[in-house]
């Protein structure tokens, strides 16, 4: 899958994942592989999402989600 998380000042990361867990407002969640079409907002949190080289978490204070075809978007405030 292809998670790109970017905020009004840089992009985050741009890369290649196996899994993404996100602070949705409605609870946490995981988008793995296949997941279904999803627009959602964020609540403050953690991103966690694990590359080829690991696990890497990223603190969000707020923003949302958008999950099409295995392409994952996140615009977030840091």
């Amino acid at each position: 899958m292809k998670l790109t998380i970017f905020s009004p000042e840089k992009t985050v990361f741009d890369g290649e994942v196996s899994l993404v867990e996100v602070p949705g407002t409605k609870g946490r969640f995981e988008i793995l592989q296949n997941h279904d079409a999803i627009i959602t907002t964020l609540q403050p949190g953690v991103i966690r999402y694990v590359t080829a080289d690991g696990e890497i978490r990223q603190s969000v204070t707020s923003g949302y989600v958008e999950v099409h075809n295995n392409v994952i978007s996140a615009c977030v405030q840091l």
